[in-house]
């Protein structure tokens, strides 16, 4: 039986024109979302220090296309696509956070799911100091057919559902090329949001560990020159360079097993 979608998902629409011909000669390409064909339950459960993102979902359709143009000039046509905001629905007092992505997106286009990223970031970054902006989140997308998402391609294919649990750690980046900036970031074994494959998929859960005692704080070169390069200062007082822009994640890693196979010695002395 076709279910209705609540007012407050639709209303959280954000409709893009999906070509560059007058609109008289369009069809309604906007979305009308149902759970005739079910939906991909997303939950996340993150720390108190962290905050959810909206759920960005992208729809795509092979009725209603593009025309694009290849390096040539040459034109072609590729499948339309419309997004739609969700924001994740608190679980009564837990840290778990829901929203339900239908699969159909509807319309006239006959609109399917194509990806969802969704994530995790600092609520609030004044405790590390003033003018700290947010960076990068702990974040994740999935992909439900072949086409790439604007933040990434796909990695990692995975049949049926999907459950990730990661460790994360904060990084505090300073800047001077460029301007005279310092961001909050959440690093972990992976690119700026991990991806995912999973076209069957119904159920994604994600889980960002957050190990907020083990900083890493970086300074850039304030000259650009030949030899100038960022320092990373890690949580055990070490410092270095990385041949990455960002911490080495299994550097962390092992400087956190160390501190917590040293708590549990000192622990066991004592008892």
């Amino acid at each position: 039986m076709k279910l209705p979608i609540p007012a407050t998902i639709l209303s959280l629409l954000l409709l893009s024109s999906c070509g560059h011909t007058p609109d008289r000669e369009l069809p309604d390409r906007s979305l009308s979302p149902s759970t005739d064909a079910g939906v991909v339950n997303v939950a996340i459960k993150v720390p108190t220090e962290l905050e959810t993102m909206d759920v960005r979902v992208v729809y795509r359709s092979k009725t209603c296309t593009i025309t694009s143009y290849s390096a040539s000039g040459i034109p072609y046509d590729r499948d339309g696509y419309q997004r739609m905001d969700l924001k994740p629905i608190q679980q009564r007092e837990s840290r778990l956070f829901e929203a339900k992505v239908p699969v159909n997106g509807g319309g006239t286009c006959n609109w399917q799911l194509s990806n969802i990223t969704f994530g995790a970031e600092y609520k609030d970054t004044s405790a590390f100091g003033e003018g700290i902006r947010s960076g990068r989140p702990a974040g994740m997308i999935v992909f439900f057919d072949d086409n790439n998402s604007p933040n990434g391609r796909w990695g990692i294919k995975v049949d049926g559902d999907l459950t990730v649990v990661r460790d994360y750690y904060p990084w505090l980046s300073e800047r001077f090329l460029g301007g005279h900036t310092k961001s909050m970031s959440l690093i972990t074994n992976g690119d700026y949001h991990l991806t995912y494959k999973a076209p069957d998929a119904r159920n994604v859960h994600f889980e960002p560990i957050l190990h907020s005692q083990f900083l890493t704080r970086s300074v850039g070169p304030k000259v650009k020159a030949k030899g100038n390069r960022t320092i990373f200062y890690y949580p055990d007082g070490s410092n270095s360079f990385e041949a990455y822009s960002w911490p080495n994640h299994s550097k962390l890693q092992a400087i956190r097993m160390a501190a917590e196979a040293q708590r549990q010695a000192l622990s066991e002395s004592e008892g």
